[in-house]
């Protein structure tokens, strides 16, 4: 029997239902509203809009056949009727009826339907402080800001840029001002490291460095004010010192538009986010809902939580439009995935990091292991950066995450572990997960498997590690005399580091360790150290096999030492 669907918002999940549910049941009608007259976009293009990889805004409305999704293509293209500039205000549910309001002339009209889809999306989270009605800020929450935004720089009055905000979005934006345009750009952050929560200190310190040698600057641990200026934007005052802006973007997340359905009465979540079924149904269900206006189950946690994600509003869409048509599809939730390109690196994560498996209750622990991402006589070798977040006691994998090189090898590593974290693995799982082998893409045992395996010995206490920022920390207090620094490479890896601290810095190839025990203190902490944590791992084995056991193996060695800026030869 033919049916009325009514989706509200036109981006990203509701086109994807709409058409979904029109191919599947092409005798019914489908009405999509939506407030503005830009609608199904790829919003997570806009940074590489503004910063000219993407070329005009026609290209993120396009379809890959180049076709511009406007009104008329879903008229012609998918018999789908859009009416745009209508901002939805009520939905009776008793009467089964959407109040409209039309945005230029403000006049009201009813809109009945059968079923109703709510894709009402996200909003920009502004902090608190004055000045954001400035001109000159933004945010970059649609595509009508990012084409103002790519004006405004493209008019060649931009010198300076303070993004406010050192998530994705943010490091993106600040690239983009960068990298193509030569803005002056900083970043303000106020959390103590970048990309908070989703990455550990160090792979963060990292990647700011990188983003730092491409000339943008970061003031962490910072707290914006207020911004001012005479009508338009002219410096950002914070808590450490004014700064200079011709622009300002606000990047800070984005909380979700649940409002209509909370004022419906429809379940909410305390947090915010409307609340669905695996079939994506609200309370009501004969209303439906996704993309970034619900939250969803974490499949590692089992709780809701709030994860705004193109790629799942468009799975989740498939899911509605099929249900739609009295099918029974599921969406069971998601691990929390990202991935972020900064000017030739790219950091990603899987599941939950360390700070927040902590949080979430886990007894937890990490582990850092640095190898090449394809096999070591391949020319084009690049070193790869992993961390895994492990269950104590049980070893079961809650995450992983990993900075690499801006190619594919961190997405490909990301997706491998990505759709097995539901089903509980272990870090033997890890060790053993079958990986496809080529000397151009990956080494015989993979740098995930050897995670794994890294993992798994640090568990049973065969790998007693120190973190490369805890070692530093103890190298700066080496005068205490409390720890034998020990380089376990060959002569022409420690001579640097010998040479210029013959007092500290001690040198023993871990092949000859064995024969020089001897010269090996057993009233002390060992610090073990080669070029990425392998031959240091031997060597604590051997010291273990003397009865000398309070050794620490530096993870990620000198090579993580060094990614971070830290390295002591360099130290001036």
């Amino acid at each position: 029997m033919a049916q009325h669907v009514v989706i509200i918002g036109a981006v990203a999940l509701g086109p994807k239902a709409a058409c979904r549910f029109k191919r599947l049941e092409p005798e019914s009608r489908v009405t999509m509203i939506d407030q503005t007259d830009l609608i199904s976009y790829g919003g997570c293009g806009i940074p590489y809009f503004i910063s000219g990889d993407v070329s005009s805004a026609e290209e993120l409305q396009s379809t890959s056949f180049h076709m511009l999704r406007d009104k008329k293509f879903f008229k012609d293209a998918k018999d789908i009727e859009v009416l745009t500039g209508k901002r939805a205000i009520q939905v009776d549910r008793e009467k089964k009826v959407v109040v409209m309001e039309d945005t230029a002339s403000g006049k009201i009209e009813d809109l009945s339907y059968d079923k109703l889809v709510i894709a009402t999306g996200s909003r920009p989270k502004i902090p608190p402080f004055e000045g954001v009605e400035l001109k000159g800020v933004y945010t970059v929450s649609n595509l009508q800001d990012a084409v103002h935004i790519k004006n405004e720089v493209a008019s060649g009055g931009v010198g300076s840029a303070v993004i406010v905000g050192a998530g994705a979005i943010g490091l993106e934006m600040a690239e983009a001002m960068t990298d193509l345009w030569g803005i002056d750009t900083t970043v303000v952050e106020i959390e103590d490291q970048i990309l908070p929560g989703l990455i550990s200190r160090n792979l963060a310190k990292m990647a700011q460095r990188h983003m730092e040698e491409n000339e943008v600057k970061f003031y962490l641990s910072t707290r914006v004010l207020r911004l001012e200026g005479q009508g338009r934007v002219e410096r950002v005052v914070t808590d450490r010192g004014d700064l200079d802006a011709d622009i300002v973007i606000v990047a800070t997340g984005v909380v979700p538009n649940h409002e209509l359905a909370l004022k419906a009465g429809l379940d909410v979540a305390p947090q915010g986010g409307i609340v669905v079924n695996e079939y994506m149904q609200t309370s009501d269900p004969n209303i439906y809902a996704g993309g970034d206006c619900v939250v969803i189950k974490n499949l590692i946690t089992a709780k809701h939580f709030y994860h705004p994600s193109g790629a799942l509003a468009n799975r989740q869409g498939r899911v509605i439009g099929t249900n739609l048509a009295g099918g029974n599809a599921r969406f069971e939730g998601a691990v929390g995935t990202f991935v972020v390109k900064l000017f030739e690196i790219s950091v990603g994560s899987v599941g939950l990091s360390l700070a927040k498996a902590r949080a979430e209750g886990f007894d937890s622990v990490n582990t850092l292991v640095i190898q090449l991402d394809r096999a070591h006589f391949y020319p084009d070798k690049d070193l790869m950066y992993l961390e895994l977040t492990v269950e104590k006691g049980t070893g079961r994998v809650l995450g992983m995450q990993g900075l690499g090189n801006k190619g594919d090898g961190m997405f490909a590593r990301l997706c491998a572990v990505a759709p097995i974290l539901k089903y509980c693995p272990t870090v033997e799982d890890i060790g053993n997960l079958e990986l496809p082998y080529s000397p151009p893409f990956s080494a015989a045992m993979d740098i995930v498997n050897a995670l794994g395996n890294t993992a798994q010995n640090l568990l049973q206490g065969r790998n007693r590690v120190v973190d490369p920022d805890e070692f530093v920390r103890w190298w700066e207090d080496r005068e205490k005399g409390d720890t034998y620094f020990l380089d376990c490479r060959g002569w022409g890896n420690a001579q640097p580091y010998v040479e210029k601290y013959p007092d500290s810095w001690k040198h023993i190839p871990q092949d000859e360790l064995r024969y020089r025990l001897d010269e090996v203190p057993r009233d002390k902490s060992i610090a073990l150290i080669c070029n990425t944590g392998v031959r240091s791992y031997e060597a604590q084995i051997t010291l273990d096999q003397a009865g000398i056991r309070k050794t620490f193996n530096l993870q990620g060695g000198m090579a993580a030492v060094k990614k971070l800026g830290l390295d002591p030869v360099q130290e001036s």
